[in-house]
């Protein structure tokens, strides 16, 4: 069986120096925004290249943490991508905002800066890109858009940690300091991920800092004095130990995505398959290629035992929690990534012979 991620084998050096920490923990009791919290929040924002960072308990937290800090009026518009996952549209409306779908550009899993100029109102105070699949969305094109109007930029980060801002053609800032603010989701199959969900905010603004500190602790920096109406959304200490040995090796792990990731690109050879397009600096999260045969590729990687994934099997506006909402609209690139997508394996240690039975595989649809 080649595995789609294997986070045991991924993790295995790493395993004895975690559990040495956790006994440590075990025995100070420091469970809730402790030593390892700030720790790995410094640590975070060091390799982001940002002057804060905030720990919370998920990625979709860390959305609707950002999206609170700003106290815009109910049903503000924030843009999204209409490909990605349910957590970025879902937090704008636990915010009370207003979320308006923008599709992906054409075989890109970002959003399209095109069609995204002629969804700005009067009305829009957020514009929110998702770097899907780790590939880098076009920054540097939306502040221009942005100008001087009052928008801010919120990325959503869940699948791009350690990927830069190529978007002017030459790297310039990591991704987690591009934006006003970026938001994070460490669940354990991200590029950095720890063994529960947790999630982390970033951001060069002190006073978004101060601000989503309190909320996500109930609404305060010091127990029982709440300024803010808060949320219980805190990073606890046994994922930061577990994430504060993870990211010395992040690097390491997003070279070895790329390397696979450039083998696909010239390997797999085949007319019934579409590649798409991906960021300079992508770190690629998940590696989508398109079919119109996916049933039969599908029964193909069964058969071969090669795992594989959806990402994303509907847009947003094909949710059923949305279909009344968004049902008469339609995003052509979005519809076709959720038809006819499918994630072949980037696991960092995939061996090469398991790259080449991949590719053999997919050559022989």
């Amino acid at each position: 069986m080649i595995k789609f991620l294997d986070i045991y084998k991924q993790d295995k050096k790493v395993h004895k120096s975690i559990l040495n920490e956790i006994n440590k923990l075990f025995k100070n009791g420091d469970f809730i925004l402790g030593g390892a919290v700030t720790k790995f929040e410094k640590n975070f924002s060091h390799f982001c290249g940002t002057k804060y960072a905030i720990g919370c308990a998920n990625g979709t937290d860390a959305l609707t943490l950002a999206l609170k800090s700003l106290y815009l009026p109910k049903n503000s518009e924030v843009i999204i991508p209409a490909m990605t996952y349910a957590s970025t549209a879902f937090a704008v409306i636990n915010a009370n905002l207003k979320p308006i779908l923008v599709d992906v550009a054409p075989l890109s899993p970002t959003i399209d800066i095109n069609e995204l100029k002629k969804k700005i109102s009067k009305k829009t105070r957020v514009i929110m890109p998702v770097h899907l699949y780790g590939s880098v969305a076009k920054l540097a094109s939306i502040k221009k858009i942005i100008g001087n109007k009052k928008i801010y930029l919120i990325d959503d980060c869940a699948q791009a940690h350690g990927a830069y801002d190529d978007s002017e053609n030459r790297i310039t800032k990591r991704i987690g300091s591009a934006a006003d603010i970026s938001c994070f989701s460490l669940y354990p199959g991200k590029n950095l991920g720890a063994y529960g969900d947790a999630g982390i905010i970033t951001t060069n603004n002190k006073k978004f800092f101060m601000i989503i500190r309190q909320i996500r602790n109930l609404g305060a920096e010091k127990k029982f004095i709440h300024e803010h109406v808060g949320i219980n959304s805190r990073l606890d200490s046994l994922q930061a130990i577990i994430l504060n040995k993870k990211i010395k090796n992040l690097n390491n792990l997003n070279k070895k995505r790329r390397i696979i990731a450039k083998f696909y690109k010239k390997e797999i050879k085949n007319n019934k398959i579409e590649k798409l397009i991906y960021s300079k600096t992508c770190v690629y999260h998940q590696y989508v290629i398109l079919t119109r045969y996916r049933n039969k590729l599908i029964t193909l990687l069964k058969k071969n035992k090669i795992q594989f994934g959806f990402h994303y099997p509907f847009a947003i506006h094909q949710l059923k929690i949305f279909k009344k909402k968004f049902g008469k609209d339609k995003f052509k690139n979005s519809e076709k990534i959720a038809k006819q997508g499918i994630s072949i394996p980037i696991d960092p240690n995939l061996k090469k012979s398991e790259i080449i039975k991949i590719c053999k595989v997919i050559n022989s649809l």
